[in-house]
């Protein structure tokens, strides 16, 4: 006998998806995005960039091999909510610690299965990202409707995953000082840079320049994060006031915040770029990198080409700008991932190019 359908999800335009709870069951109302990634569920979980976003996932199987301690992205995932075709509750890994459903229940993340994803995901293409509520199969369309109509998603995100106070990564043969600003890092970027010989000082999303300029480091990392990237006015201006100083460096939402910096603007894309297979071609080599990207917003073209930045990289599914460099000010910045895990891993060589730059900073000094 057939189990009946306990949950479903209600999209802003009248559409209704029926599937079947597992993790949270609380109602939950977050800009519905899809990711097209085989495997790294565990990673996208616990990604601060998916703060109040619900992820569809294309892949059909999700949960088959579980949970384990050694690699969360943050420690406290902050995901709106995850939305699979099939869900497997008993994993296959010696390395697993927990079920998915069971870390979803941990820290309030809802979970549906059973919807037909293929639909969905090309529902998000064709009209674009937008709210979504999640709640029980009783709830009436009308109702769900206006949930979403007054519901507002929050602006506060770098704020929410950011860390609070400042802390030290060290590196066992420690060659470089680095100030990190947390806008949402992913732990594998601390690992990325720890294991060049880097030690980060992270400090808080809103760090004034002066307190980092007090750090001494030898250069500037800017990370990931959620959130529309004009949201974080003062990591914005801290930036400003570092350009030319040091050695700097941005991932994703750094990316957008450098460009930001310099007097380029930013746009919303459709439906965004979520995935481990996006062809990204590295305009001075000329190599294609196959790339994992999680982000809701581009660099504008025009408004960059009246900057001193110049593109490095483009998307060549859509050609929008997924890299800039200046090198007179010793900063450059992708849109996409290059410690993504569990891949690809194309694009390790940019942390190399950031040593450089420091090892020549201090070279100079």
């Amino acid at each position: 006998m057939a189990m009946e359908f306990n949950r479903k999800i209600i999209l802003e335009d009248g559409a209704e998806y029926l599937g079947y709870a597992f993790g949270d069951r609380a109602d939950k109302v977050c800009e519905i995005v899809f990711n097209t990634s085989m495997v790294g569920y565990q990673e996208i979980i616990s990604d601060p960039s998916y703060t109040y976003q619900a992820v569809v996932m294309s892949y059909p199987l999700i949960g088959n091999y579980g949970m384990n301690d050694d690699d969360y992205e943050t420690k406290i995932p902050t995901i709106g909510a995850l939305i699979v075709r099939e869900y497997n509750d008993d994993p296959s890994n010696f390395r697993s610690s927990e079920s998915l459903g069971e870390v979803m229940k941990k820290y309030q993340i809802p979970g549906i299965y059973g919807i037909d994803t293929r639909k969905l995901v090309r529902s998000i293409r064709d009209l674009g990202s937008r709210k979504v509520l999640i709640t029980d199969i009783a709830t009436p369309l009308a109702e769900g409707l206006k949930i979403l109509q007054n519901t507002a998603i929050p602006r506060d995100a770098v704020a929410k995953v950011s860390c609070e106070k400042m802390w030290v990564a060290p590196a066992e043969q420690e060659k470089y000082q680095v100030v990190a600003i947390d806008c949402g890092m992913k732990m594998n970027i601390v690992r990325s840079l720890n294991q060049r010989g880097c030690k980060l000082t992270i400090v808080p999303w809103n760090t004034a320049a002066r307190e980092i300029e007090s750090l001494k480091p030898d250069g500037i990392f800017i990370s990931n994060g959620p959130g529309d990237p004009v949201d974080v006015k003062e990591t914005i201006d801290t930036i400003k006031a570092l350009i030319g100083k040091y050695p700097i460096f941005g991932i994703c939402l750094g990316h957008q915040i450098i460009s930001l910096a310099y007097g380029a603007k930013t746009y919303k894309l459709k439906f965004g770029h979520r995935g481990g297979n996006h062809p990204v071609k590295n305009l001075s080599t000329g190599k294609i990198e196959i790339t994992s990207q999680n982000h809701s917003y581009a660099v504008e073209k025009e408004s960059l080409s009246q900057t001193p930045l110049e593109v490095s990289h483009i998307n060549l599914l859509d050609n929008t700008i997924e890299g800039v460099r200046c090198a007179k000010d010793r900063i450059f910045s992708v849109q996409y991932h290059p410690e993504s895990a569990p891949g690809p891993q194309d694009s390790a060589y940019l942390f190399d190019q950031f040593i450089k730059l420091m090892e020549e900073g201090k070279a100079n000094a």
